[in-house]
């Protein structure tokens, strides 16, 4: 069994702060980025802790990413939030946003938030949560870096374009999944090479197009959606919706802006906020009884709902006050604060 290291969550805060600012993030960036490591971390998601500060860092390295850009909303009476991150990490922009893309939703059942120019590394489930947090159903798109191939194909065309959605659950953690469209997130395949082990079979392509469960190969060549064409069409649908539709970057865009320097990928987001009150003539208590037993049903017959291991480690990591991460990590972590 593998080594493991004990971090209280104010040590998981303390630790991305100093890494991040030493890297060349403001404050107020800084303090964003650690919230949601700090959140994904807690949550045992570990593709999206601790972990995604090596491409923090990395990102900065590049030069292109601006650790104090200050978002700009831009005004608006129609239910469609726009805000230009201003070539800064997206939670930033998120955050400032949040509060109007509510209000909006409040206004008129509907809207939507469009993250322009923005760099992006992180999970949308916190995201999503937040806002049925606010009692709003809610999902979110990004596109990435053009790592995966279409169904059929040989080479990176697609992002790992990630879906999110979450639905308010009253007195119960919320209906959440947030999955990428290729078969496994990107920062899987590096824990997979980190740790030495084998991809499982359907899951990367080396550079010459033939089926690979070699980390690194993966990694030089492209990745797989899941589902096939079903994955590949719904990630293409995630390509136009969170690119060309907000006047942003497609993958293959974003792959190109990069130029090769491994730092997160730039383009756009979109997030999109449902008033189940409005929506359902409010009638919010009959309808939520209907998902109610809709949940039930799935559960009763020994299913799990999506996001239900992620709520367990979250109470489990809250009660005890602390998370474990492997030593390795740690390790890294440590030689990364002392070079940044």
């Amino acid at each position: 069994m593998s080594e493991t290291v004990k971090l209280t969550l104010d040590e998981i805060q303390e630790l991305s702060l100093t890494i991040l600012t030493k890297s060349g993030f403001g404050p107020d960036h800084a303090q964003a980025i650690a919230d949601l490591l700090t959140t994904c971390q807690i949550d045992d998601c570990q593709s999206h802790g601790l972990f995604r500060l090596f491409m923090c860092a990395q990102t900065m390295r590049t030069g292109k990413v601006d650790g104090n850009a200050k978002p700009i909303v831009a005004p608006s009476d129609d239910a469609v939030v726009r805000v230009d991150a201003q070539g800064g990490m997206s939670l930033l922009a998120f955050d400032l946003a949040l509060p109007i893309l509510i209000e909006k939703t409040r206004t008129h059942g509907i809207a939507a938030m469009a993250i322009n120019r923005c760099f992006h590394f992180s999970a949308l489930w916190p995201e999503v949560e937040s806002l049925s947090a606010a009692g709003l159903a809610a999902m979110a798109m990004v596109p990435s870096h053009a790592w995966v191939a279409p169904a059929g194909g040989t080479r990176g065309s697609l992002g790992t374009n990630p879906l999110a959605f979450s639905w308010p659950r009253q007195g119960k953690d919320p209906f959440t999944f947030d999955f990428a469209t290729s078969a496994v997130a990107r920062g899987e395949i590096e824990l997979y090479r980190r740790a030495g082990k084998p991809l499982p079979d359907g899951i990367a392509l080396d550079k010459d197009g033939n089926p690979t469960t070699d980390p690194t190969a993966a990694m030089d060549g492209a990745m797989l959606t899941f589902g096939s064409y079903k994955g590949s069409a719904l990630s293409i649908m995630i390509e136009l919706l969170a690119g060309p539709l907000i006047d942003d970057l497609t993958s293959l865009e974003s792959l190109e802006f990069d130029g090769g320097t491994a730092g997160a990928p730039y383009h756009g987001e979109i997030i999109l906020a449902f008033d189940p009150s409005r929506f359902s003539g409010g009638r919010v208590a009959e309808n939520d009884a209907r998902a109610e037993r809709l949940f039930a049903d799935i559960t009763e017959q020994g299913a799990r709902l999506p996001s239900q291991r992620r709520f367990a480690a979250r109470a489990q990591n809250t009660a005890r006050g602390y998370v474990e991460i492997a030593k390795t990590l740690h390790d890294d972590l440590m030689a990364l604060k002392d070079q940044a």
